[in-house]
């Protein structure tokens, strides 16, 4: 998977490649990280890349010639690469976004907005999507730019090490992760559950899908929506309620 990222601040976005899970894909070949930086194409002698909006109002806005000279330098760099546009108008960015993006074999090119906004033109132009990452405003796309890059590149075969380490993560099957637990036994008074210290090795798959549950119940109770519950897990909630109702007899 490549990964070309548009930005005014590339210092930003390289530090970001050289640390963690990301730098050790890098390193190991299975992604590639690389930074074009917007002012480098602008074409009067001050490197200017915005100006002020028609109509008025506050701010500045992002120029279209530098933004589309830079995106036809990726896409010449990366042919056939998807140009996102990280934008707080941009569709809900989630994991089945991420799933979907980590299927496009030819690379991203990840457009990072600053000032007020970019002119309207350059999405209608080059845009082949828009992204947001939550229903707030930043100072600059490139925090919303590295959450996209570090959720796609994790699903990307090899890059964690093990297939299942992102199998099991919240979301992938629209429930939240079971709960974790590890050394101490005991902590500030409070033990992990007997189960898990059990070995036995189905109980403590059922109890983990039985955490998730709950938890999806209690926190998200909304990705039920997304996915009712299969024939394991109505047993489950089942199980649950009677214990529920047992406790509430007592």
């Amino acid at each position: 998977m490549d990964f070309t990222v548009l930005t005014l601040f590339p210092e930003l976005v390289n530090a970001f490649f050289q640390n963690g899970m990301i730098a050790r894909g890098i390193e190991s070949g299975l992604i590639t990280g690389n930074c074009i930086n917007i002012r480098d194409f602008s074409t009067d002698r001050h490197k200017t890349v915005d100006d002020r909006p028609y109509g008025g109002g506050s701010g500045m806005v992002m120029k279209p010639e530098p933004l589309k000279a830079a995106v036809l330098c990726a896409k010449d760099q990366m042919p056939g690469s998807r140009v996102v546009v990280l934008t707080p108008q941009g569709n809900r960015f989630n994991q089945d976004t991420a799933l979907a993006l980590a299927a496009e074999k030819q690379g991203l090119i990840l457009v990072c907005g600053r000032y007020e906004g970019i002119d309207e033109r350059v999405y209608s132009l080059l845009a082949d999507e828009e992204i947001s990452i939550g229903d707030y405003v930043m100072t600059g796309g490139e925090l919303g730019a590295m959450v996209v890059m570090d959720t796609v590149a994790r699903l990307i075969p090899g890059v964690l090490g093990s297939e299942a380490s992102f199998l099991s993560d919240s979301f992938m099957d629209d429930r939240i992760e079971h709960a974790h637990y590890t050394r101490p036994e005991v902590f500030e008074g409070q033990k992990i559950p007997d189960i898990l210290l059990s070995g036995n090795h189905e109980k403590i798959r059922l109890w983990r899908k039985k955490s998730s549950l709950q938890r999806t119940f209690l926190k998200r109770p909304d990705l039920f929506e997304k996915a009712a519950p299969d024939a394991e897990e109505k047993q489950i909630i089942r199980q649950w309620c009677r214990e529920l109702e047992i406790l509430a007899r007592e």
